[in-house]
C-alpha cells in the first residue's frame, strides 16, 4: 500500500504542470523525456488502478509521445504508445464518466493511431468521433476538443469521412474560442497547406510561433511551406 501511495505521489508531482513539462518536451521533440514520463506514469497507473487521474495522466503523456512519434515519422511507435494511451483513457472514463477532458484525450489518441493503422481507421475514426462528441457535450466550448476533432479529421482519409477541408473548420473554431492556443494555428496551417493555400498556411504557422516560439515542428513546417 505504501509503495502505491509513493508511486501515486511521484506521478502527481511529475504531472503537476503535467501539461507544462510534457508540452515542453513535445516542443523540443524530446522523445527520450516523453518515453521516461510514459514509463513512470504507466507504473503509477498499474499500482493505482482505481485512480481515474492516474489513468488520465498516462493517457495524456502517451498522447504527447504519439504526437512526437508522428512528427518524427515513427508510425510504429505512434501506434504502440497510442494504443497504450487509448486503454488508459478508457479506464479513466470507466472510473469517471463525467470528465470532458478524459473523452478529449481518448479522441485525440484514437486519431493518432490512424496514420499507422489505416486498416483500423474506420474503427478508430468512429471511436474518435464518439469520444470528442461526448467531450463537447460535457464542455461545449472546449477548445482542445475542437482541436482534437480537427486533428482526427485531418488524419482520417477523405474516403472514410475525413480530410483537410473539413478539419479546417474545427481548427478555426478552436482559434476563435482561444486565440492564444498555438496548436490551433499550427494545425490550421497544416490543413491549409494540404489544400494548397500556402500563403494562408504560412500566416497560421507564423502566428503559432509567436505564441509558442520553442515548437520545433512548427518551425519545420513554416520552413518547408512555399510562399505561394
Amino acid at each position: 500500500m505504501r509503495r502505491a501511495v509513493i508511486a501515486w505521489l511521484a506521478a502527481a508531482a511529475l504531472c503537476l504542470g503535467a501539461g507544462n513539462e510534457l508540452e515542453k518536451a513535445r516542443d523540443r521533440q524530446d522523445r527520450f523525456a516523453l518515453e521516461k514520463s510514459v514509463a513512470e506514469l504507466k507504473r503509477a497507473a498499474q499500482q493505482t488502478p482505481g485512480d481515474a487521474e492516474a489513468q488520465y495522466r498516462l493517457a495524456l503523456a502517451s498522447s504527447y509521445l504519439a504526437e512526437v512519434s508522428l512528427e518524427l515519422r515513427d508510425k510504429a511507435q505512434a501506434q504502440r504508445v497510442g494504443e497504450t494511451g487509448v486503454q488508459a483513457a478508457e479506464r479513466a472514463i470507466a472510473l469517471r464518466k463525467d470528465v470532458a477532458e478524459y473523452y478529449r484525450v481518448l479522441g485525440t489518441l484514437c486519431g493518432q493511431v490512424i496514420p499507422a493503422n489505416v486498416l483500423g481507421g474506420l474503427s478508430y475514426g468512429k471511436r474518435a468521433r464518439e469520444a470528442i462528441a461526448k467531450a463537447l457535450e460535457l464542455e461545449p466550448k472546449s477548445t482542445k476538443a475542437y482541436l482534437a476533432r480537427g486533428v482526427g479529421k485531418n488524419y482520417l482519409p477523405a474516403a472514410l469521412g475525413g480530410g483537410a477541408e473539413i478539419a479546417i473548420h474545427d481548427f478555426e473554431r478552436a482559434a476563435e474560442l482561444d486565440p492564444k492556443l498555438a496548436d490551433a494555428h499550427l494545425w490550421l496551417g497544416l490543413a491549409l497547406r494540404k489544400v494548397n493555400r500556402n500563403a494562408d498556411a504560412r500566416k497560421a504557422f507564423a502566428r503559432s510561433l509567436e505564441l509558442d516560439p520553442e515548437r520545433v515542428w512548427t518551425k519545420q513546417q513554416l520552413d518547408k511551406t512555399p510562399a505561394q
